[in-house]
């Protein structure tokens, strides 16, 4: 009912030409209808909200669910078209959509009316310009320079037809929205965890500024290398800020064997450590489809971790699991063992069971989804029931208190003032909740030659590798990753090779779960006879004729490997997106990036 009267009040303010920016003739609803009083500013404010495709900012439920499909730790049913030379450009390229930003902008310029007490006005100005940060802050992160527009156009204005507002001048604007929003905004608790609260501005505000201020510093070319500590500070001041005062606590019921998976499948979001969700609810019919995306054979796009990335998860004991002796030739069901707890509660391994009817049973990998053997849980609920269609009734989190932490942790390491109390705060707390033993209370000082030699071989500082495995593994699947890679300046990750688990021996069945239960057998000839329960995967160098995408890295045993047959390029052009050839054709001023 409350979106039914939203509808009507702003028939005549929501329209839009095919520019989304100008003015439009309005209706005969009147603007003292919607600004003259509280009630109406707060239910045009709820349009911020909106899951709209064409007016929505804040991402839904499957943005986040699908979020990492594109990651340099993903291997996938198919290789993305953005990475394969001469399948993706200006054509192919989306995201350039302005209604989001006239909604607002049209709320900004006619929220005057003095039937309203200024105070409530600014409470309102600030919800609109928080909103108008994160879809600034999205529009730069895709495309880079945009135009910075702060106010509502004429269809005859030449401003629709400028050229690109400069980098530093849109998210300068950016900033000032954000400190506009927390001077401003009043609401400081929300049970829901669905509502904007000073909190969740402080948070934006960190996230943002740690992407501006490492983008600046690791990509040189833009010579705002001396501007990067500014953002960095800003960074770890409003993560501060949510540390200090927002109340947030690491999520620690179940002890480190549940309490970081109950964050994703719980049903009402877990408030001491989610800050904003996107909230299920059976009874409205506001359900996901998370599990069937994640355990379809053909819905899905079948993300499997990669074993490179799986080697970053520590031992218990806090040592990296890449200095045990052996590590490359351990099975799947030993390589697991004696893990930081998060990986269990990430990917099937162990004894993870689901629930089919009223019974429980042992659930292994499954090669009819994953390529690799290391197939994510993170975001399924356990009961098989959810497996088809939109059924999922988990909350799925926008932000959390741990993101802030490791924003905290980040900006502090980049300016070199982080500390042993500030590693005990951040990262010392993360593992702890995921069951690793030491290390805790002191940041390290020898850097991790693998994290080294395989992601960051230009970064020293033990403290900031740490803080960046910390990273990928505290947010995998979230849809942190591929923006990470952009702002590090780390693009040639995505050309990593799509490997898997380890397998000993062709025709040796293998039992995943040490359930006593063999699982899967590897072949390149098909035998004869077939053992019940065993799924038979195909890793002969060709199939009825055609290249075997799935292979082993030795031919007779090794990792599997899946798609290294199809070239994946990482150029330095697809660290932006290319402006979409119909709006250069609308506004040729607009240019296009470098390479595109």
């Amino acid at each position: 009912m409350r979106n039914q009267v939203l509808g009507i009040l702003l028939a005549g303010v929501l329209l839009a030409g095919c520019s989304d920016l100008e003015q439009m003739p309005q209706s005969t609803a009147t603007g003292s209808v919607v600004f003259g009083s509280e009630n109406g500013l707060a239910l045009y404010a709820n349009s911020f909200y909106t899951t709209d495709d064409n007016l929505k900012i804040l991402p839904t439920s499957g943005d986040i669910i699908r979020g990492d499909a594109l990651a340099d730790y993903s291997a996938r049913s198919q290789v993305d078209d953005f990475l394969r030379e001469g399948a993706y450009g200006p054509r192919q390229s989306t995201g350039w959509n302005w209604r989001p930003l006239r909604n607002i902008n049209y709320f900004l310029e006619n929220n005057t009316n003095p039937n309203v007490s200024a105070e409530t006005r600014r409470h309102y100005n600030a919800l609109a310009r928080f909103f108008r940060a994160w879809f600034y802050f999205d529009k730069v992160k895709r495309f880079g320079d945009v135009p910075w527009y702060g106010k509502t156009l004429a269809i005859d204005n030449q401003e629709l037809y400028k050229a690109r507002d400069p980098r530093t001048m849109v998210m300068d604007s950016v900033l000032a929205d954000l400190n506009y929003a927390a001077a401003n905004l009043r609401t400081t608790t929300d049970n829901s965890r669905s509502q904007i609260t000073k909190s969740i501005v402080y948070g934006l505000k960190s996230r943002i500024c740690l992407f501006e201020g490492t983008f600046r510093k690791y990509h040189t070319s833009y010579n705002l290398q001396n501007t990067a500590n500014s953002w960095l500070s800003e960074a770890a001041s409003a993560a501060e800020t949510v540390i200090k005062t927002g109340g947030f606590t690491l999520n620690e019921a179940g002890g480190s064997e549940a309490s970081y998976r109950q964050l994703f499948i719980s049903t009402t979001p877990v408030t001491n450590e989610i800050m904003l969700s996107s909230v299920a609810d059976a009874t409205l019919n506001v359900l996901h489809d998370a599990n069937w995306w994640w355990t379809s054979a053909t819905y899905g796009s079948r993300v499997s971790f990669i074993r490179t990335f799986v080697n970053t998860y520590l031992n218990t004991d806090g040592t990296p699991f890449t200095s045990k002796e052996g590590y490359q030739t351990l099975p799947f069901a030993e390589e697991v063992k004696n893990r930081d707890k998060r990986l269990q509660q990430t990917i099937r391994m162990g004894n993870y069971k689901r629930i089919n009817g009223n019974v429980q049973e042992p659930a292994p990998p499954v090669f009819s989804y994953t390529y690799t053997g290391y197939q994510p849980i993170k975001w399924t609920l356990d009961d098989v029931f959810y497996d088809g269609g939109s059924r999922n009734t988990n909350s799925i989190s926008l932000m959390r208190y741990a993101e802030i932490l490791l924003n905290y942790a980040e900006a502090k390491a980049e300016l070199g003032t982080f500390t042993d109390a500030d590693w005990t705060l951040t990262v010392g707390a993360l593992r702890k909740r995921a069951g690793i033993t030491a290390g805790l209370t002191a940041k390290p000082t020898v850097a991790d030659p693998y994290l080294q030699t395989n992601y960051f071989p230009g970064i020293s500082d033990a403290a900031l590798l740490e803080i960046r495995r910390e990273r990928g593994i505290e947010l995998a699947l979230e849809g942190f990753r591929f923006y990470d890679i952009v702002r590090w300046n780390r693009g040639s990750l995505m050309d990593q090779k799509w490997n898997g688990f380890y397998v000993p021996a062709l025709n040796t069945p293998l039992d995943l779960n040490s359930d006593g239960i063999n699982d899967v057998l590897f072949y390149k000839v098909r035998p004869a006879t077939q053992l019940p329960g065993v799924t038979y995967i195909n890793v002969a160098e060709t199939v009825n004729g055609v290249v075997n995408p799935q292979r082993l890295s030795n031919d007779t045993s090794g990792e599997l490997t899946w798609l290294n047959n199809i070239p994946r390029r990482w150029e330095a052009k697809h660290y932006l997106y290319p402006i979409p050839e119909a709006d250069r054709q609308m506004n040729p001023a607009l240019g296009q990036n470098p390479g595109w």
